[in-house]
């Protein structure tokens, strides 16, 4: 027999009340979905989170250091070795020898780069809208800020120079 009625979920398949009342639980997992939404996109057009990482910090203008790039990023340097391979293998970076330092390397971004770059901002962009479609622009703003407020309290990273 069938039901004409919506199916509306039981009380216990909500979450607790405790639960929705934390701030800390709701942004970890509105965090949580993004980051994995957004992985799972990014991982579809052929990289990795931390790829997308070096592209964007190097995206913003820089000629980076390995060491410089993997501090930022939070990623253990022999990790990122393998992750800069994988970019320079595709024509998307360029490492050189520092010429003050020919221990160091320097990482920057190639026109084909820069060009793969936009495509996944574009990725992120979409998601991070699909995510925040309930909000006007006047409440993203002010999202984004109050969560650049608190990441700035915790991490040196966030801070921007004024």
């Amino acid at each position: 027999m069938t039901s004409t009625k919506s199916e509306i979920p039981a009380k216990s398949h909500f979450l607790p009340e405790e639960l929705l009342a934390s701030t800390a639980f709701l942004l970890a997992r509105v965090g949580v979905g993004i980051k994995l939404r957004t992985f799972a996109e990014i991982e579809k057009a052929g990289f990795s989170g931390p790829q997308y990482g070096v592209l964007a910090l190097l995206g913003e203008g820089a000629t980076e250091t390995q060491a410089s790039i993997a501090d930022v990023l939070g990623l253990d340097r022999s990790q990122l070795v393998s992750e800069l391979d994988a970019l320079e293998e595709r024509g998307l970076i360029e490492r050189r020898r520092d010429p003050n330092d020919r221990r160091r390397h320097t990482v920057a971004l190639t026109a084909a780069g820069k060009r793969q770059l936009v495509r996944l901002r574009a990725i992120v962009k979409r998601i991070e809208d699909s995510f925040l479609e309930p909000l006007d622009e006047a409440a993203r703003t002010q999202l984004h800020d109050t969560l650049l407020r608190i990441a700035c309290s915790h991490d040196r990273r966030y801070k921007r120079e004024s």
